[in-house]
């Protein structure tokens, strides 16, 4: 004759969806901790966002407040490179992209001198313990939004530059684990989808070298980021270039 469960054995049934909760709890807790925490605006407008934030995937004790002249800022943007990889089916050709090679700047002259002296105040700004991050929307053609985003930080005479988006579509699917649409205006380290350009920069004489430690830190292997030698920049030229996944 079988012997009834104690009230225990009516415990145990409930004990799954109770670990499962515990469980989704401890990974949503984790997902706010790492979720970059906004601490200042430099600039906002319809399509541009360039702000001061904490991101514990990225670290802290940073050279900041930086001192960098807006000459030393544009220098690196004009010098960051994308290149895009070549395709067996081909796309649906955009306004000026028949005249762009694979290879090609990451921003246009217009974009690198409004953008740099709005990172350059970033930076001056910024406690050891923020990064300067930028989400750029553009249209092409409209209404088809995409955006450019990433951030900078300076460690020692080191600026690192992250793109972690290069003309991202704004209209994406939802997330596949959370399946909720990101907001990539309050994420601009997370690619909102893959990402296959390669960063490059020129000229190679003011490229870190990744075996120098800034791309040891596991959090980051798998973002595209750079650090350059930012103060020889304006009296550097020529050379060859380095790529970053």
């Amino acid at each position: 004759m079988a012997t009834p469960l104690p009230n225990g054995g009516n415990n145990m049934k409930h004990s799954g969806p109770v670990v499962l909760l515990a469980i989704a709890l401890l990974l949503g807790f984790t997902a706010c901790q790492n979720r970059p925490l906004l601490t200042g605006s430099i600039y906002e407008d319809q399509s541009l966002f360039v702000r001061l934030v904490v991101d514990q995937t990225v670290g802290g004790g940073h050279s900041h407040p930086a001192s960098m002249t807006t000459e030393e800022m544009v220098a690196v943007l004009s010098g960051i490179m994308v290149e895009e990889p070549s395709s067996l089916i081909p796309s649906v050709p955009l306004p000026g992209k028949d005249k762009e090679p694979p290879r090609h700047p990451a921003f246009s002259v217009a974009e690198v001198g409004f953008l740099a002296p709005l990172l350059t105040k970033g930076l001056e700004s910024a406690k050891p313990e923020e990064i300067v991050t930028f989400y750029w929307i553009t249209q092409q053609p409209p209404p088809t939004e995409q955006v450019t985003s990433g951030g900078v930080f300076i460690d020692g005479d080191h600026l690192h530059f992250l793109l972690s988006n290069y003309r991202s579509p704004t209209r994406y699917p939802p997330d596949a684990e959370t399946m909720r649409s990101l907001d990539g205006r309050s994420t601009p380290l997370q690619p909102l989808v893959p990402q296959d350009t390669l960063l490059t920069f020129n000229p190679i004489t003011a490229l870190v070298p990744p075996e120098q430690g800034f791309l040891k830190n596991p959090f980051r292997s798998k973002r595209r980021e750079i650090a350059v030698l930012f103060q020889t920049l304006t009296g550097d030229t020529g050379g060859t270039v380095h790529k970053s996944h």
